[in-house]
């Protein structure tokens, strides 16, 4: 396998992306201690959530169009800087459906289309480096569908009391980093398999049903590789899916609660004055 390409570059055309920005939940934590109606408003380091992750995504130039999944359109109205990118059709939003798995799909018909890169705009820490790796090793890996983890290892070696969820796989536990390529349009077919399996999440009969009895009890007894659990997709789903791993521990964290938000702010302040060549 031939190296990533260098942070900045692109390994082919640009690419729409798309930002998750819904609420998955009524009085999210976030929002309701900042006094915001979404989280994706709640400032960061002084700035709003959702504008770090778009600076980002500018930052980058491999990016296409943008797509703002939102419960409501005008969630983005005071946000000024956003207007432009609006009238020059850079940027469109997108109304929120009932899950994120039902909103890729329904944006990939109706507004953007594969290649897609998916973040979701909790993620303020998101570095242009990271879409590049992610997007290069994909097309090495020649996957329909690629998604970013990084390794517990990682995480905790830089943020040790961070708490994070993990999958379990037998080859070491790995995080997700709200980081996803889908190539092609059989790359939709895996998030239509999320989909189904986010409406059995309750009822683990049923999930076992789509996943498979087997795999399910490999995954529980740690005995489930990250590459099998990518093959078994593959094979499920007829197509080919993969994982990139990150060696930057800041992937894996978004804002899910105050604390995470707190976590994030003084790592923005330490990048800060790394820059002005205090640290």
């Amino acid at each position: 396998m031939t190296a990533p390409a260098a942070a900045g570059e692109t390994t082919g055309n640009k690419i729409d992306i798309l930002v998750l920005a819904g609420s998955r939940a009524a009085n999210d934590p976030v929002a309701a201690a900042a006094g915001v109606a979404y989280k994706c408003l709640a400032p960061v380091a002084g700035r709003t959530m959702l504008l770090r992750v778009v600076d980002a995504l500018l930052a980058w130039p491999g990016t296409g169009r943008i797509g703002l999944v939102l419960d409501d359109p005008s969630t983005i109205d005071s946000l000024d800087e956003l207007a432009p990118l609006i009238a020059a059709g850079r940027l469109v939003t997108i109304p929120a459906r009932a899950t994120p798995a039902e909103s890729v799909r329904a944006a990939a018909s109706e507004y953007l289309s594969p290649p897609l890169l998916i973040t979701t705009g909790d993620h303020p820490l998101l570095k242009p480096e990271w879409l590049t790796r992610v997007v290069a090793e994909a097309e090495q890996g020649n996957y329909d569908v690629a998604a970013a983890l990084a390794r517990e290892t990682t995480i905790r070696s830089r943020f040790p009391e961070s708490r994070r969820t993990y999958l379990k796989f037998s080859d070491g536990p790995a995080s997700g980093c709200n980081l996803f390529v889908v190539r092609t349009e059989r790359g939709l077919e895996a998030i239509a398999f999320w989909r189904r399996v986010e409406q059995e999440r309750k009822k683990p009969w049923r999930m076992a049903r789509k996943v498979g009895l087997g795999l399910l009890f490999r995954y529980l007894l740690g005995r489930l590789s990250s590459g099998a659990a990518m093959a078994y997709l593959s094979a499920r789903l007829e197509l080919r899916a993969g994982l990139v791993f990150l060696d930057d521990a800041e992937a894996a964290v978004d804002v899910d609660k105050p604390d995470d938000l707190a976590l994030v702010e003084r790592i923005i302040a330490a990048r800060d004055l790394a820059r002005a060549g205090v640290a």
